[in-house]
C-alpha cells in the first residue's frame, strides 16, 4: 500500500523526482554528445578503433551509454522515488 502524504509532501516529492529525471537526461545527453563527437576519430574508417565491429565512438555513445544510464535509472528509481497516490484524498462523509 502506498504511504499517505500531505499535499505539500506530494508536491515536494514530485519536484524532486522531476529534477532527478531531468538531471539523468542531461547527464545522458552530455555522455552521448562527448563520446559521440568528442572522441570521434578523424580520417579514414580504416584508422578507427573498433569494439565488437563498431567504431569506438559509436560503441561508447550508443551501447555503453544506454546500458549505463538504464542501470542508473533503475538505481535512482529504487533509491529516490516513492510510490504514492496522486489522487485527491476522499473525505469521509458522516451521515
Amino acid at each position: 500500500m502506498a504511504p499517505k502524504l500531505t499535499e505539500k509532501e506530494k508536491n515536494q516529492q514530485i519536484k524532486k523526482e522531476a529534477l532527478i529525471s531531468a538531471g539523468l537526461y542531461i547527464a545522458f545527453f552530455i555522455w552521448w554528445y562527448f563520446t559521440g563527437y568528442g572522441i570521434a576519430e578523424k580520417g579514414a574508417p580504416e584508422t578507427y578503433t573498433y569494439v565488437l565491429g563498431l567504431p569506438m565512438w559509436f560503441f561508447l555513445s550508443c551501447i555503453v551509454g544506454y546500458v549505463l544510464f538504464s542501470i542508473a535509472t533503475i538505481f535512482v528509481v529504487k533509491k529516490f522515488f516513492k510510490n504514492f497516490d496522486l489522487g485527491e484524498e476522499e473525505k469521509e462523509q458522516v451521515e
